[in-house]
Formats: C-alpha cells, structure tokens, sequence
C-alpha cells in the first residue's frame, strides 16, 4: 500500500519507540520522512533503517522545547521535500511516581517544556506551510494519564490533558483550512520511556504493575501505536478531527 505517497511526515522522538516505529511504516507506505529526536545517533539510526528498506529519510537534531529550533526545523522539511504534509508530534518525557511535594522545579519545567511547550511550537511553526497548501494532519501524543490519572504522577497527567485541549482547540481554529488535529492516548508502552516511568523500582516488577491495570493484560507496544497513528493520518480517518484516540487496552474505561 502507498497511501501517503509523495506526502511528508515530520515525526518527533523518532529516534526510538513509537516514533521509529511510525517512521518506519509510513515510509513504507511511500511518505517522505523526517526523523526529528534529540539525540543524533538514534535518530541516524531511524533513517537507516528507513533506508535499507528503500525509503526517503533525513534526520534532524532537534530541541522541541526550542521554538528557533522547531520553526528551523520545518523550514528545512519544506525546503527538502517541497510540503509538510503530517506532523507528528510525538516528543515527550516521563514522569516516575513523585509525590507532589517532591516534585522539583526543575522537573516541573521540563516536563511543561517537553510535553507541552515542545507541541504547541511544532504546531505554531507547521501551520504556515499546510495553511499554505490547504492540507493537512497534526497528531499528538498525549497520555491515557490525561484521562484517568494516575496517583504521583501530577504533574505529567496535567501536562498531557493540557495536550488534549490543545488538540481540541486546533482542530476547530484549522478545520476552514483543511487541516486535521487529532490526539492519541497511549498506556504505558514497552519502550525506552517505560524505565523513566517505573523510576528507580525493580523493572520487572514496574511493568507487571503498570500490565495489571489494563482490562486487555498487557502493555501496549510501539506497534500498536503505529496503527493508530497511520489510522489517523490517512484519507480513512478524514472525518476524524478535534478526537483523542484512547490506546489503552481499556484502561481508560
């Protein structure tokens, strides 16, 4: 299938995770892709993997929660491929189990930084370039947290509920210009990030903790994330706007 053929994905965090793995398969689906992390290697590592498979990949270092860095960084995604047609702003950082008197300034500020701050610019700097061409799909991660939060986890959920309503707000401020804004809401998914959220508690333990709490038994993996996010992104899902998909497995019921 070539569904996004000759479209351009722009995929933050792609680096590893979901974010690799929504690169991956919508390269394979034809799209042109950008594979935007914070770490170089890991985001070199994308792009070769998308290229052994016969895809079209850059990779650009970026800071999400620097605007001058996110505006640059679609400058160059228009300027190599000609149209910014997906944006995936799947960027974030955990948060383990703090109790909110502990939590500290400096992590308050990352996570508004990363989580928030680093969506809403790559929204403000692809608005431009898909108001320009009257198309196109914005996603964003969010958290099922910002549904059903969990204790010790304040300020992570707020920072993902606040994701939410940003989605909400876009997609009726872009609807007249044929651009798309969806959500999704991921459960904890086996990747990199799961360590970050288990803290610094025995691993094992952590994710069969986090694993009892969905309804479907298990955590949700980069794989089904991907499904939902080419879901979302393609013609199928045209109606779909101003939505923030639950992935959870149930856990948000």
């Amino acid at each position: 299938m070539s569904r996004f053929e000759n479209k351009t994905a722009v995929i933050t965090g792609a680096g590893a995770g979901m974010g690799r793995e929504s690169a991956l398969r919508f390269a394979r689906e034809g799209a042109n892709i950008v594979v935007v992390d914070l770490k170089e290697q890991a985001a070199l590592e994308t792009v070769e993997l998308i290229k052994s498979e016969g895809g079209t990949a850059i990779e650009v270092v970026c800071d999400v929660a620097k605007k001058e860095q996110v505006t640059n960084l679609m400058e160059t995604a228009n300027k190599k491929f000609g149209s910014i047609d997906i944006l995936f702003n799947n960027a974030g950082v955990p948060m383990s189990s703090i109790p909110t008197e502990d939590v500290t300034e400096e992590l308050t500020d990352k996570l508004i930084d990363v989580n928030l701050k680093g969506v809403f610019y790559g929204i403000q700097a692809v608005i431009p370039y898909m108001k320009k061409q009257s198309s196109g799909v914005i996603i964003n991660t969010a958290s099922i947290n910002a549904v059903r939060p969990r204790p010790l986890n304040s300020m992570y959920s707020a920072t993902k509920a606040a994701v939410i309503t940003l989605t909400k707000s876009l997609a009726l401020e872009l609807a007249e210009h044929n651009i798309r804004v969806v959500g999704i809401n991921p459960v904890a998914s086996e990747t990199g990030m799961l360590q970050g959220f288990i803290g610094e508690g025995d691993y094992n333990a952590g994710k069969q903790k986090f694993a009892s709490t969905v309804p479907l038994g298990r955590l949700a993996n980069p794989k089904d994330i991907a499904n939902s996010v080419i879901f979302l992104a393609s013609e199928d899902a045209y109606m779909i706007t101003g939505s923030c998909v639950d992935v959870d497995g149930g856990r948000g019921v």
